[in-house]
């Protein structure tokens, strides 16, 4: 159950309210506490005419039975009984689903002999049919443990709330709130500084392959020279095969009578290997 519908299923005594005076004022609080599918009651304590009535002594024990209904548990009823109005069967069925939620907000896994006690219910099969009951209306969910004898709340309805307990709760949001804004700007920082390297290792790679390509256009270029002053030279194909042998030269010199040139000497000089 939404706290949208019980509120929606609350309009019919709000409704009510705007005509009652008075002293009538008691069985409208009566008949409100009595509706099935109605447990939240903050709109009907604050409607004008209910709070006027409020302190006639009609109304008074049933205004006063209607804020344990909105913030209190069956335990606080037990506690105000002599001053409070009767409660009918299915006004104690609904306090008790009430006080069901109270407890689960401590813990989420609650004894049987705990509710027992704070329920004031003798055994544990009237205990399970109220519990039963509480899934049905959607005030619960969750699921009984019967070997353990435990109940295992995950989710329940929300409970009307005094306005101090309304002051908590914007506090806690506040302080969530802002835990949430320092968290999110961690989480901004570590991204900024994260792209901040990866940029600045996209450059020094840059960098890296600059030089590596200047590396190989130096080497290619001096590749490229030696070639080409390689091929300044006329080669010899009957002695470019000839390693590790020794070639004679002949060193000329004066021309003799006839013409040819006189020999001064000869020179040795190895080609390959010295």
């Amino acid at each position: 159950m939404s706290d949208l519908s019980t509120s929606y299923k609350l309009q019919p005594f709000l409704l009510l309210s705007k005509s009652v005076k008075g002293s009538a004022n008691a069985k409208l609080i009566s008949d409100a506490l009595a509706a099935p599918g109605v447990y939240v009651f903050s709109e009907l304590a604050q409607a004008p005419n209910v709070m006027e009535a409020s302190t006639l002594p009609e109304v008074a024990p049933y205004y006063a039975l209607l804020k344990i209904f909105l913030y209190g548990t069956y335990k606080d009823y037990s506690a105000q009984q002599q001053q409070l109005p009767q409660l009918n069967p299915t006004q104690k069925a609904k306090l008790k689903h009430l006080s069901i939620v109270s407890l689960s907000e401590t813990s989420r896994t609650l004894q049987y002999t705990l509710l027992q006690e704070y329920l004031d219910i003798p055994n544990v099969r009237e205990l399970e049919d109220l519990i039963i009951d509480t899934f049905y209306q959607g005030i619960i969910v969750g699921k009984l443990d019967q070997r353990s004898q435990q109940l295992i709340v995950e989710t329940t309805m929300g409970r009307d709330v005094l306005p101090e307990q309304l002051d908590r709760t914007m506090q806690a949001l506040e302080d969530w709130s802002t835990q949430t804004r320092l968290v999110l700007e961690s989480i901004d920082n570590q991204i900024r500084e994260a792209n901040d390297a990866l940029k600045n290792n996209q450059n020094e790679r840059q960098e890296y392959d600059n030089q590596v390509e200047q590396v190989r256009r130096s080497i290619r270029a001096r590749k490229d020279n030696m070639e080409d002053v390689a091929s300044s030279f006329p080669s010899d194909p009957a002695n470019s095969n000839v390693r590790g042998r020794h070639q004679p030269m002949a060193i000329y010199g004066e021309e003799d009578a006839s013409g040819r040139a006189k020999k001064r000497g000869v020179k040795r000089f190895m080609v390959g290997r010295p």
